[in-house]
């Protein structure tokens, strides 16, 4: 049968091209997910990690392997890989966003150790996609996800992809393509079938499996299913199973997919299960400070949350290569769509460039079509120039690899060729143009038009905040767009081209450390309030952070009917949401104007209370203090447990705050840390914290027990918190 197996221990790293007869006393230990260099989360040179590294595993059979084939399976290291098995080389790979597999079983030593090694180039090679040109994002470095091995019989399931047919009628039903492989040099017959939860089951028997591969299709009915929705994204486990002309089972592969339909319709606008959706929402890179992209299964479903269920954003673009497979499996299980890319930006290579972009435009399609939650795929190089061949040959890949879906080709200039399914544009004019060609989908708004640090001054973290509201508000009104994805989500590093001058884009809505500015309240505030009420105040209530001091007009993010606003214990009034500047938006911000005859020269300051009404019921309500003076540091972290396997992380925040829990920007700290148990800080430590508020990262060992974290700062008491390790 069928076997796959973590394989994430025990790997030994050394930061330089080692020749195989170094000791292993020059290599440290390390658990995949690893970045080839721990950083700092800003003001460092990407050099740093620009370097040739190797990587070591010794290691023995963990199974007896019994005639079965034996694979390494890479989900993704970056950036060109080199691989050798007791000496001999498996095979290589150029690319490090798609995943890599090598059959090593002619290498193995059945008894006694293995020793595998990765050579791993992670310098950016002009000719491997994104690379030979300019880019806005780093790769950073390491085998940053993670690998298996994988155990398999001579005959086997190399490929299921699942396709749902009339959803929306009363008979519904599957067609899964499955691709059988034969390894043996044999012929033999078999059976082979596909059920859903147990339950509906279809067979197909007495098939010839000769040499190579087969494609087989089977069809089953799917009677009484539930539709996969944002609201409820119902899964369905399918199981494929072969067995041999004795029916003992000897292979089987499972996977999950929901039944939906998804829509670009030529007249204009995006159709969920029939239902005309607007889609909104922001684009999301997979790096983390200190860490870059190798972060924890943990960290990347928690992405996927923090885009859903804090931001209330219904679609998320994979700017701009094809990200963990954690992230996705997360979007499908709560109800976040996807459009998914291929790397690049801007640049377009030579033929051998472009071949190996279309093969990542195989490999992220065969990956990732069984994910519900994607909805497109991006086949063009991000705001590239025009390119008939190359463009026509990734489109024509990407349907018959997946005819279900539709392509898109992300583009920066409207004149640009469309050879795709939806015209899918980067529209920074500060709203949105009449579109040209249809369907008509914004993938990138406002970003380095308008980049904001979350300590900037308040006026600025306003206008950022208003400028994705009067994006998304205009597209909601024009019913030939389908929907806006804002750049971006969170901050992220880049090079010194694009950067601010510590190599940060403050494009996100959301700092890197995915805390939220002022513009993640718009976001939040678009949640219906029958999911949770939402009220943010965009101030820190002061007389001098304006250009023309004081707070006129406050704005207020809130999808709530009414607001009540209070100066102390006075009552300024009852406000309505502002639809006179935002008509189409479904809860558009509040502006309360006059706040400055309560913030005189010499009179006492009070604080903001404000309280927020639904179906005229409280249901919301935020205090700020007028008083400049921190409270008390908090230490929040995202999960309370992890798991003792090396490799699993939960963020950890800390925030300087007023006596009502706001963050105050401008207590300037240094923060230092004490960790004790079977844990790690990752991070800077002690911290210079600026804007109120950051985070680190605590990453378990291999042990079990109770960590304690504890933090200090000048002036305020201790914070403490733990984490169990199980």
């Amino acid at each position: 049968m069928r076997s796959i197996i973590p394989f994430n221990d025990g790997w030994l790293f050394a930061p330089a091209d080692v020749q195989a007869n170094v000791s292993d006393s020059q290599f440290e230990m390390v658990t995949l997910p690893h970045t080839n260099k721990v950083l700092p989360y800003h003001n460092f040179d990407n050099m740093e990690y620009q370097f040739i590294s190797t990587y070591r595993k010794r290691f023995k059979l963990p199974e007896v392997r019994n005639g079965r084939r034996v694979f390494i399976d890479f989900e993704g290291a970056m950036i060109a890989s080199e691989v050798y098995l007791n000496g001999a080389k498996v095979g290589d790979n150029e690319g490090g966003f798609t995943p890599f597999s090598f059959d090593i079983t002619d290498q193995l030593l059945e008894s006694g150790e293995n020793l595998l090694t990765v050579r791993l180039d992670s310098t950016e090679r002009p000719d491997i996609p994104p690379f030979g040109f300019v880019v806005d994002y780093l790769t950073f470095g390491g085998i940053y996800r993670e690998v298996n091995l994988r155990y398999v019989e001579p005959v086997y399931v190399q490929d299921a992809f699942a396709r749902t047919k009339d959803v929306l009628t009363a008979n519904p039903y599957v067609e899964v393509d499955i691709t059988l492989a034969n390894t043996s040099g044999t012929g033999q017959k078999y059976s082979l079938s596909v059920g859903i939860d147990g339950g509906q089951e279809s067979t197909k028997n007495d098939l010839q499996v000769s040499g190579g591969s087969q494609l087989i299709t089977i069809t089953l009915p799917a009677k009484g299913i539930e539709l996969w929705s944002l609201q409820n994204p119902k899964l369905y486990s399918f199981s494929v199973s072969l067995r041999d002309s004795a029916s003992q089972q000897i292979d089987s592969v499972e996977f999950q997919l929901g039944f939906r339909t998804a829509e670009f319709r030529k007249e204009g606008g995006f159709f969920l299960n029939g239902e005309h959706l607007k889609l909104m929402g922001l684009n999301r890179h997979q790096t983390f400070p200190y860490i870059g992209a190798a972060a924890s299964a943990r960290l990347q479903r928690k992405d996927a949350d923090i885009i859903k269920n804090e931001l209330g954003c219904n679609i998320v673009r994979t700017s701009h290569y094809p990200q963990s497979r954690h992230f996705l499996s997360r979007c499908d299980e709560i109800g976040l769509l996807v459009f998914e890319e291929i790397p690049g930006w801007q640049h377009i290579g030579d033929s051998d460039w472009q071949g190996i972009s279309l093969r990542d435009v195989e490999a992220m399609i065969m990956r990732d079509r069984n994910h519900t939650s994607i909805i497109m795929w991006g086949v063009r190089i991000n705001e590239s120039q025009d390119n008939t061949e190359f463009f026509t040959a990734t489109n024509a890949l990407a349907h018959k690899l997946d005819p279900t879906r539709p392509t898109g080709g992300v583009r920066n200039f409207p004149e640009s060729q469309f050879l795709e399914d939806v015209f899918t544009y980067n529209d920074f004019s500060n709203s949105i143009i009449e579109p040209i060609n249809q369907p008509h989908l914004v993938t990138e708004f406002n970003g380095h038009m308008f980049p904001t640090k979350s300590f900037d001054q308040e006026e600025r973290l306003i206008e950022h905040a208003l400028r994705h509201a009067r994006v998304q508000d205009k597209q909601m009104g024009m019913p030939r767009v389908s929907g806006a994805i804002g750049w971006c989500a969170f901050d992220y590093n880049t090079h010194k081209e694009f950067g601010s001058g510590d190599m940060i884009c403050y494009h996100g809505v959301m700092d890197m450390f995915r805390l939220p500015k002022y513009a993640a309240y718009f976001y939040e505030s678009q949640i219906s309030p029958e999911v949770r009420p939402v009220l943010r105040a965009a101030t820190i209530w002061s007389m001098g952070d304006r250009s023309t001091g004081g707070n006129d007009p406050l704005t207020v993010f809130s999808n709530c009917d009414e607001i009540e606003l209070f100066v102390g214990r006075d009552l300024i009034g009852r406000y309505q949401p502002d639809r006179a500047q935002f008509p189409n938006l479904a809860h558009p911000p509040f502006t309360v104007p006059g706040l400055n005859l309560w913030l005189t020269w010499g009179g006492k300051l009070p604080y903001l209370h404000i309280v927020g009404y639904y179906k005229g019921e409280k249901v919301a309500e935020q205090k700020i203090d007028c008083s400049p003076l921190p409270e008390k540091l908090l230490l929040l972290p995202d999960d309370c447990e992890l798991n003792a396997d090396g490799a699993d992380m939960t963020r950890l925040v800390f925030k300087i705050v007023d006596q009502y829990g706001n963050r105050l920007p401008y207590a300037i700290k240094v923060i230092e840390f004490e960790i004790e148990g079977p844990a790690e800080l990752i991070g800077d430590n002690p911290f210079p914290l600026v804007g109120g508020q950051a985070a680190f990262y605590v990453r378990a060992k291999h042990e079990t027990g109770t960590v304690t974290i504890r933090a200090k700062a000048q002036g305020l008491p201790d914070a403490e918190t733990t984490i169990l390790i199980k």
